[in-house]
C-alpha cells in the first residue's frame, strides 16, 4: 500500500522531521547558554574566595604593621613576615577580581569555559601541594632557631608565620579547589544528556 493515498501521514512525518531539525540546531544555542551560566556561578564563586583571601589579608597587614612596632624578639618578626606575607597574598586577590572583572563571558564559547574553570582548579591544586611547603619550611626554621644564636629571633617568627600563612592558604585553597570541582561535576550530570522529543538522547561530551 502506497504511502501517497495517505497525504496526512506524509504531512505529519514531515512536521515531526521539521520539529526535530529545528530542535538539533536550537540545541546548541541552549548548550552554549547553559555553559555560559555555569562559568558566571564558577566566577562568582572565585570571586568570593578573592574577596575571602583580600580580608585575610588585609587583617594580617593591619595586625602584622601594629605587631611588627609594638612587640620585640620572635613576635617582631612574626607579624613582619605576615604584613610582608599578605602584601603579596592582597596583590593576587586585587589582580583576580579586575581580571574576572573585565571578562566577556559572551565571548566566550563552551571549550574555552571549560579550559577556565579548570585551569582554575589546576592552580589551586599546585598551590596546596606548595602549601604544604610552606608549613615545612616553617617548622625548618623553627628548628634552626633552637641552633641559630645570632637569628634565633628571626627564624623562629618567620617559621611561626610561615606555619600560620601556610596553613590558611591550604584549607583556602582545598576548600575553594573543592567547591569548584563540584559545581563542575553538578553541571556536567545535568548537561551532559539532553533527551530528543522522540525519547533518544544526545550526549555533550565535556573535557575534564
Amino acid at each position: 500500500m502506497s504511502r501517497s493515498k495517505f497525504p496526512g501521514f506524509c504531512q505529519l512525518n514531515a512536521r515531526l522531521s521539521l520539529i526535530m531539525l529545528l530542535f538539533l540546531l536550537f540545541m546548541p544555542v541552549l548548550a552554549q547558554e547553559e555553559y555560559r551560566q555555569f562559568y558566571s556561578e564558577s566566577l562568582k564563586t572565585t570571586n568570593t574566595g578573592m574577596y575571602v583571601l583580600g580580608g585575610w589579608a588585609i587583617t594580617n597587614i593591619a595586625t602584622g604593621g601594629y605587631g611588627w612596632s609594638r612587640f620585640d624578639g620572635d613576635k617582631k618578626y612574626f607579624h613582619q613576615m605576615n604584613l610582608f606575607w599578605n602584601t603579596v597574598n592582597l596583590s593576587i586577590a586585587g589582580y583576580a577580581l579586575y581580571s574576572n572583572s573585565l571578562l566577556d563571558i559572551s565571548a566566550l564559547g563552551p571549550d574555552e569555559i571549560i579550559d577556565k574553570h579548570t585551569g582554575t582548579e589546576r592552580i589551586l591544586l599546585i598551590n596546596t601541594a606548595l602549601n604544604v611547603s610552606y608549613i615545612g619550611a616553617g617548622f625548618i626554621m623553627k628548628h634552626l632557631a633552637g641552633k641559630s644564636d645570632k637569628n634565633s629571633d628571626l627564624l623562629k617568627g618567620y617559621g611561626n608565620s610561615l606555619i600560620l600563612q601556610g596553613s590558611f592558604l591550604f584549607l583556602f585553597d582545598l576548600v575553594l579547589y573543592r567547591i569548584l570541582r563540584s559545581q563542575r561535576y553538578d553541571f556536567v550530570e545535568n548537561i551532559n544528556v539532553a533527551l530528543l522529543p522522540d525519547g533518544a538522547a544526545v550526549r555533550f561530551v565535556m573535557p575534564l
